[in-house]
């Protein structure tokens, strides 16, 4: 019996050791995972300047597109009116002087 509760004791020492042993492997894969995601955060803060500053730049690079895009429209709508503007202008000249000589031709 003495043999059977020695063998007993020394099992429940070994289980114990094991528990010990397993909770201090999880303590230190807790702690490296605890650092690693310290360290990612680290590193992702660091590119957080980096991120905004390429996403300022495509915006500022789309909003120049589009300034462009519009001011390249506008000049050619302007041109557009300024040849209308030209040809009815001539067109007026030609009506007031058709009636101007068509008025001296009566008289």
């Amino acid at each position: 019996m003495k043999d059977i509760l020695k063998r007993l004791l020394d099992a429940e020492l070994k289980a114990q050791s094991f528990v010990r042993e397993a909770k201090q492997q999880r303590d230190i894969i807790t702690k490296e995972a605890q650092q690693e995601v310290e360290r990612a955060e680290e590193r992702f803060n660091a590119r957080i300047p980096e991120i905004y500053s390429s996403f300022e730049n495509k915006a500022r690079e789309r909003a120049m597109q589009t300034i462009n895009e519009l001011q390249r429209r506008c000049d050619e709508r302007c041109n557009e009116l300024n040849n209308e503007a030209e040809i009815r202008h001539n067109l007026a000249v030609k009506s007031v002087l058709n009636k101007l000589l068509n008025i001296d031709a009566e008289n």
